[in-house]
């Protein structure tokens, strides 16, 4: 069982660690700009860098259930591949959030089309297995006929 899911598992790692540097940005802009909890506003370059980490873990489930969803039902390298990706448009995004306000924009809108990537492989694998499960008609195998 652990061969279907080490990729999932490695990216799911992968995604926590960027979290805890989004965290430790943050952490690391309060004491350059003496912001203390619970306080969220100040210069813009620290409301920047707040907002980009907030931003990015109110995504995070989605994200994450998507990713093990496509993975264990459609297919584990495809979905992990996804995964990797958007968490590369996140840190692009976080990155340049934190440069100016502007520089976000490609980066999110790449980040979220990985998104409704991983929505449409999640619900066609789920859509597969409701059918050959509840039905016994596998599409694949009409598809190769």
């Amino acid at each position: 069982m652990l061969d279907q899911i080490h990729l999932l598992a490695a990216v799911t790692v992968l995604g926590v660690l960027e979290q805890a540097y989004f965290f430790l940005q943050v952490i690391h802009a309060r004491r350059t700009f003496g912001i203390s909890p619970p306080k969220v506003s100040g210069p813009p370059e620290f409301e920047r860098i707040f907002r980009a980490q907030v931003n990015s873990s109110e995504y995070f489930p989605l994200f994450l259930a998507l990713l093990w969803q496509a993975g264990l039902f459609f297919h584990q390298g495809l979905a992990a591949a996804l995964g990797l990706l958007y968490l590369y448009s996140r840190y692009r995004y976080f990155m340049g959030y934190k440069t100016a306000a502007s520089e976000r924009l490609a980066p999110i809108y790449f980040s979220t089309g990985v998104l409704w990537v991983l929505v449409a492989v999640a619900a066609l694998g789920l859509s597969r297995f409701f059918l050959t499960h509840y039905t016994g008609l596998d599409v694949l195998q009409l598809l190769t006929v």
